[in-house]
């Protein structure tokens, strides 16, 4: 057995004012309480919510405090993700700050949720970095897990643990749980899926083993969501099949068909009728008689 805790915090985030104070709080509780736990994860955008004008330079004096709270409690931490400016653009960055409180990489979300997150650009590169005597680890926020290309990228590099910051206050988080259990089955990995509340999120985070399987489901109201992993599952799954039945990462392996559809070159035409990339309308109404004109008849 290879034990490794993870706690996620499923708190209510402001987008009018810092969260920061209240997530330093959050964690010196969440330690002082589960002492135990080894790596902390907080949901998407959770310092200051999802307005884009609070977008600051990386590296800041934020992320130095998160730093410091890192630390302070010997754990790796994850404060979620914060609007970077960078290169004249805005990203979705999530830091990965270790227990000597050294940030050990960044993450720049690759899918904005658009049309819906405008002005924030996608990242190009993934994040995956090893515990050591303990295993493999991987980032992913919120509208990534819409694209398996991006898990399942994760999970062929080893990834055995997705972590994965999320804001959905939307009526589709159902449709996201589901997708967070799919994901989990076909990579035969662990997933981590903290949301927000309030300005943050509806909550409803959602913890799945390497089977697909719900280990862990939070409500709707702020919770803390320790959860001891054994990362010997992953590797049993991996070795004899989710339940003992597919052996989905060995298939994918096995498979020589080459998919074309991501060829740069390639012309897919049926995409290309989709039309941009733009937020819905109303459509137009049929007016009432009432609003029509008439020319009297002579």
């Amino acid at each position: 057995m290879t034990p490794f805790s993870i706690a996620g915090i499923q708190m209510r985030v402001n987008a009018g004012t810092s969260n920061v104070a209240m997530m330093k709080h959050k964690l010196d509780v969440l330690m002082s309480i589960y002492p135990w736990v080894d790596m902390v994860l907080f949901s998407e955008l959770a310092p200051f919510g999802p307005l884009t004008r609070n977008a600051i330079d990386f590296p800041n004096t934020i992320e130095d405090e998160f730093r410091e709270m890192a630390k302070k409690h010997g754990v790796w931490l994850i404060p979620g993700s914060m609007f970077q400016k960078k290169h004249g653009k805005i990203y979705n960055t999530a830091s990965v700050i270790n227990p000597e409180g050294e940030v050990i990489g960044r993450y720049d979300k690759m899918f904005p949720f658009l049309p819906y997150e405008e002005g924030v650009a996608n990242g190009e590169e993934f994040m995956i970095f090893d515990i050591p005597e303990v295993g493999r680890f991987g980032m992913s926020i919120c509208y990534d897990m819409w694209f398996p290309e991006t898990s399942r990228t994760l999970a062929v590099n080893g990834v055995e643990v997705i972590l994965h910051p999320s804001l959905t206050g939307t009526i589709d988080r159902d449709i996201e749980l589901a997708n967070a259990q799919a994901t989990a089955a076909i990579n035969q990995c662990f997933v981590i899926d903290i949301n927000g509340l309030a300005d943050g999120g509806t909550g409803r985070s959602i913890v799945c083993g390497p089977d697909g399987r719900i280990i862990y489901q939070a409500s709707t109201g702020p919770e803390f969501i320790p959860i001891e992993i054994d990362m010997d599952r992953v590797r049993s799954s991996r070795e004899r099949g989710v339940l003992r039945l597919g052996q989905t990462l060995k298939s994918f392996r096995d498979h020589k068909t080459i998919f074309d559809i991501y060829d740069k070159d390639k012309k897919l035409p049926f995409l290309d009728s989709l039309g941009p990339l733009l937020k819905p309308k109303q459509k137009t109404r049929t007016p009432s008689l009432d609003s029509i004109r008439t020319t009297p008849s002579r």
